[in-house]
C-alpha cells in the first residue's frame, strides 16, 4: 500500500521552502522562479546546471543556497590545468607514520560549486560522473561514499567559448535541471545597487535548515502521490521527444525519472501531497531541454530545444480529473 504524505508533513516542507526562498532572496533580487527550481533539485536529491551570461548572479545564487543550509560547502574553479585528483582527492605518503593516507578533495562536501565547468578538460569533467550519479567516488582501487545530502551546482557561460570544452551528453544527463537567470529589469537592477551599496548581504546570511532535516524532507518528497494518468503524461512527453522529426537525440529514461521526481518535489514545495499536470508542464523545459539535441536544420530555422519541447507540450492533451 502506497504511503502518502500527511498534511502536517506537507506543511513542514512548504514552510521550510518558504524560509529558504526568503533567505536566498535577501541576496538574489527578482529571481524567485530560479530559486524555486534550485530548491526543487535540492529536495529531490538532484544537481543543477546554471547557464547564462557573465555577471548576472550564477555563482552568487549557488553560494546563497549553500549558506542557507547548515552543510559543508566547497567551490571548485574549473580551469584547463585542473586534474581529476584536484577534485576527488589523493593518497599521499605520511612520513610521520610511514603510511599512505587519503586527503579528500572538494567533492567530499554536501554542496559542491563547479564554477565554469566547461573550462576544464573532459577527463576532469568526467571525474564528477560517478559522484553525481552514484554518490560515491573511486580513487585508485578504493570506493568511498560521499556525504548526505550531496548536490553539485555547476555554472557555465554560453559566451567566450574559445578554449572551452562543452559538456558531453552523458554528463549533461546527470543534471536534474538547467536554470537560466536572465537580465534583471530596471527596478530589479536598482534594488541590486541599493542592496549591495554598503555591504554584501551574502556575508551575513545565516543557515535556516540543517543537513539532517534536509535529508528527512528529501525522503518525504518521494511519498508525494502521482496518479496513473499523470505518470502516463510524463511518459508521453519524453517519448514524444524521441519521435519528434526536429530532434536528433531525445530525452533518456533518466529524464523521465527526473521529471517524475522533480514534479513530486514541486508539489510538496507548493503545499500539495499530490502531483498535478501543471507541475509536469512547469518543469518539462528545465528538466528536458538540456538533454535534448535538435537537428541542424531545426536550429537553422531558429527552433531551440526549449521551443520544440513547448510545441510538444501544446500538442499533448493534459490529463483531466475524472468526475463521477
Amino acid at each position: 500500500m502506497e504511503r502518502r504524505l500527511k498534511p502536517v508533513d506537507i506543511t513542514r516542507i512548504k514552510e521550510m521552502a518558504n524560509r529558504l526562498v526568503a533567505n536566498i532572496n535577501r541576496v538574489i533580487v527578482g529571481k524567485s522562479e530560479a530559486i524555486r527550481l534550485v530548491l526543487v533539485a535540492l529536495f529531490c536529491e538532484g544537481h543543477v546546471f546554471i547557464e547564462d551570461v557573465p555577471g548576472i548572479g550564477k555563482t552568487m545564487l549557488a553560494k546563497a543556497t549553500s549558506k542557507s543550509l547548515d552543510c559543508s560547502f566547497k567551490r571548485i574553479q574549473f580551469t584547463p590545468d585542473l586534474l581529476p585528483s584536484d577534485v576527488t582527492g589523493i593518497y599521499y605518503f605520511n612520513q610521520k607514520n610511514s603510511e599512505f593516507e587519503f586527503r579528500p578533495g572538494p567533492i567530499f562536501s554536501n554542496i559542491v560549486l563547479a564554477d565554469e565547468i566547461n573550462r576544464a578538460t573532459p577527463r576532469t569533467q568526467s571525474c564528477l560522473l560517478e559522484g553525481m550519479q552514484e554518490r560515491q567516488v573511486t580513487v585508485d582501487v578504493e570506493t568511498m561514499l560521499l556525504p548526505q545530502p550531496f548536490m553539485v551546482i555547476a555554472t557555465q557561460n554560453p559566451v567566450e567559448l574559445e578554449g572551452t570544452f562543452p559538456l558531453p551528453e552523458a554528463q549533461l544527463d546527470r543534471f536534474l535541471l538547467r536554470v537560466r537567470l536572465g537580465y534583471p529589469d530596471s527596478d530589479e537592477e536598482k534594488a541590486i545597487l541599493t542592496r549591495f551599496q554598503e555591504e554584501n548581504p551574502l556575508d551575513s546570511l545565516e543557515p535556516v535548515i540543517k543537513a539532517k532535516e534536509l535529508v528527512e524532507f528529501q525522503k518525504m518528497c518521494r511519498r508525494v502521490y502521482v496518479e496513473e494518468s499523470v505518470r502516463n503524461y510524463i511518459i508521453t512527453i519524453t517519448q514524444a521527444t524521441r519521435n519528434h522529426k526536429g530532434i536528433k537525440l531525445g530525452a533518456s529514461p533518466r529524464a523521465s525519472l527526473n521529471l517524475y521526481l522533480s514534479s513530486q518535489a514541486l508539489a510538496a514545495i507548493d503545499g500539495r501531497n499530490y502531483v498535478i499536470p501543471d507541475d509536469v508542464k512547469h518543469l518539462a523545459v528545465p528538466v528536458l531541454a538540456h538533454r535534448t539535441i535538435v537537428k541542424a536544420e531545426t536550429g537553422i530555422r531558429g527552433h531551440s530545444a526549449e521551443t520544440v519541447i513547448n510545441e510538444i507540450l501544446d500538442k499533448i492533451p493534459v490529463p483531466l480529473e475524472e468526475t463521477t
